[in-house]
């Protein structure tokens, strides 16, 4: 128990270890399921979206787990919503030719509107109106996103972003839902 329970988060495990070969070859029914359920959740997210909009859908979501939000000022999931809002309003006010930059309430939410939108406009490059329109639909699905598993898991104010981790963690890997991470460059395990 011991073992499964602190594997190559306070113990290094060495690479030949048959009981972490196992844990990686079959994934506890609990991880399955939470990666069941959060492939499902990103499907709906990108139901019917079409091929620049599934393409836009997933700059935006790498471009979120790569963020690094300010130390004193972590981003959690209304910082996300309130920027994809602002950004999806400031998309749809220039695809009908008017020039207007929408600002989300909070500081957290500003500085990664304002991160985030030189990405997309880099992405959408000579895209014109068909870019704007596209970006809006990606912004506005992903603001309704954030507010899903908000609503299913309370708790957290990360519960959306967490979940993002999880899929791009499970697909970085090997693919396999519940792989263990690989193991850290030195032992985190705490000697006195």
């Amino acid at each position: 128990m011991c073992c499964a329970t602190k594997r190559l988060v306070e113990i290094q495990c060495p690479s030949d270890c048959v009981y972490l070969a196992a844990a990686r070859e079959h994934p506890s029914a609990a991880a399955v399921r939470q990666h069941q359920h959060d492939v499902a959740t990103m499907m709906h997210a990108m139901r019917d979206l079409n091929q620049r909009q599934s393409q836009l859908f997933v700059v935006v979501a790498t471009f979120l787990v790569r963020y690094q939000a300010p130390e004193l000022q972590p981003l959690v999931d209304e910082d996300v919503s309130e920027a994809a809002a602002a950004l999806a309003a400031t998309f749809e006010t220039a695809s009908r030719g008017v020039i207007y930059d929408h600002r989300p309430a909070s500081l957290s939410a500003e500085r990664l509107a304002s991160s985030l939108k030189p990405v997309l406009l880099e992405a959408g490059a000579g895209g014109g109106s068909v870019f704007e329109r596209d970006a809006c639909v990606v912004l506005r699905r992903f603001e309704e996103a954030v507010r899903e598993p908000r609503a299913s898991d309370a708790a957290t104010r990360r519960a959306f972003l967490d979940l993002l981790v999880r899929i791009t963690a499970g697909t970085a890997s090997s693919g396999k839902p519940g792989e263990p991470p690989s193991p850290p460059e030195r032992s985190s395990l705490i000697v006195p």
